[in-house]
């Protein structure tokens, strides 16, 4: 019965001298305070991308958003959808805010296409919330490869 004893070594820990031992276990522990978690990242644009032989079409969201507001830019294969949602006033007599999600304010969603778009002929849309694009693929261009970071 001896043998099953653990061995103990009421020292060891001191004679390691290890000051900063706990420091990762604190700093791994540590959070922010209940407001600060609670924060969430500003909502992106949600986009759906197909290709056909000739041409890209994008569909993005855009709920609540007037099309005056909607800007699209192309340069090359590069495509840029900006808008702005505005915040309408809200007036509360008998009460207040208790909880607000809905985001307000510039939303921009970046993204590269394999080929290059001819932007002469490239038609935007926007029904119901969503924003579709046509992007003709330009004649005699030819597929990039994008690099993977």
């Amino acid at each position: 019965m001896a043998n099953n004893l653990p061995n103990i070594h009421p020292f060891n820990e001191i004679s390691r001298f290890e000051p900063m031992r706990n420091m990762d276990d604190f700093f791994n522990n540590f959070r922010l305070s209940a407001p600060w978690s609670s924060w969430e990242p500003e909502p992106r644009i949600k986009i759906d991308v197909s290709e056909t032989d000739d041409a890209y079409v994008v569909k993005a969201d855009a709920p609540g958003v007037s099309k005056e507001d909607i800007k699209v830019t192309v340069e090359g294969n590069f495509v840029t959808i900006e808008y702005e949602l505005k915040k309408e006033e809200n007036r509360e007599e008998n009460g207040k805010t208790v909880r607000n999600e809905r985001y307000y304010g510039m939303q921009s969603r970046s993204f590269a296409l394999a080929q290059e778009v001819d932007e002469s002929r490239a038609e935007a849309m926007y029904r119901d919330g969503v924003l579709e694009l046509k992007l003709p693929k330009k004649p005699g261009s030819t597929k990039t490869r994008l690099a993977v970071n």
